[in-house]
């Protein structure tokens, strides 16, 4: 699969708004650190990718996770009780991968609230699904590109849980 490069050029100033079935998350990105990673999840999130996408990974004090369109048809219950039909929640993303850049951030630190890229065992196949750190989580420096700190709702991001739904992520100070 080829690399996707984003055509959204960051500023380095862009807030995500993530409105949430429990609440509102503002996460500051990391455009000058990340600057594929950032305008790949600010082009999805303009575009509408993520409305009514659900979370579908939790681990206690570890990471909540979501991005997958293959939780967009399913309700909460389905995700919850793991009873469903067709593609698995965590397998699927918007049909290209890009270029990992933890290895070229500067500051790829899994803090409490970190919001950073999941992908497969191939470093370059991030897409779309996305995690949220719940604590620390220093061990994921060297695999996963972090590209946003929480700065406003870390209470929201500790009570997500799977079936959780994603309503809606707004981009603030877009570049003209």
């Amino acid at each position: 699969m080829a690399l996707y490069t984003p055509r959204y050029k960051p500023t380095g100033r862009e807030i995500a708004v993530v409105k949430t079935s429990k609440g509102t998350i503002r996460v500051q990105l990391a455009g000058e650190d990340a600057p594929i990673h950032v305008g790949n999840f600010i082009e999805l999130a303009t575009s509408g990718f993520y409305d009514g996408l659900k979370f579908h990974r939790y681990v206690e004090d570890f990471v909540i996770q979501g991005g997958c369109p293959n939780t967009r048809d399913l309700t909460p219950e389905q995700l919850v009780s793991g009873r469903f039909q067709g593609p698995q929640p965590g397998t699927g993303g918007p049909g290209y991968s890009i270029k990992q850049e933890f290895t070229t951030n500067p500051n790829n630190l899994h803090l409490d609230g970190t919001l950073a890229m999941a992908r497969s065992s191939m470093p370059d196949s991030a897409g779309s699904q996305f995690y949220f750190c719940l604590g620390p989580q220093p061990f994921l420096d060297s695999g996963y590109t972090v590209f946003g700190q929480t700065i406003d709702g870390l209470d929201v991001i500790w009570s997500l849980r799977v079936g959780d739904v994603i309503e809606s992520i707004a981009i603030e100070n877009l570049a003209e």
